[in-house]
């Protein structure tokens, strides 16, 4: 299994999704805080509702820009906690296409896809 991934969110039907076709993910959709948190994160890339990359892991890796912090279930997902944001974001099912369990931790670093 890997420990670092990489997705590329984009913007259909005014709602950040990502394709995944390696864990059978299409158009899956950011709700739930989890898509206020990446509106905050792209403000400076340029054309990112047509894409950006998104790099992911439950390590910490160096450039990471984000943090999040499990704070625990909800519904059928998890909520984690941003607390350079202070805010937090529901991650739905999902996440366990990567990870076994839900992480702890999850650290991203944003850049432009291009």
């Amino acid at each position: 299994m890997n420990e670092i991934y990489v997705i590329s969110p984009y913007i259909h039907l005014r709602m950040w999704v990502f394709d995944d076709p390696k864990v059978g993910l299409v158009q899956e959709t950011f709700v739930g805080g989890a898509d206020t948190i990446i509106d905050r994160l792209v403000s400076g890339i340029p054309d990112a509702e047509n894409g950006f990359v998104m790099i992911f892991s439950a390590s910490e890796f160096p450039g990471h820009q984000l943090r999040l912090e499990r704070r625990g279930p909800q519904g059928s997902g998890n909520l984690y906690h941003s607390p350079d944001l202070n805010f937090d974001g529901w991650l739905c099912p999902a996440l366990l296409r990567y990870f076994d369990a839900p992480p702890a931790k999850l650290f991203a670093q944003i850049k432009p896809r291009n």
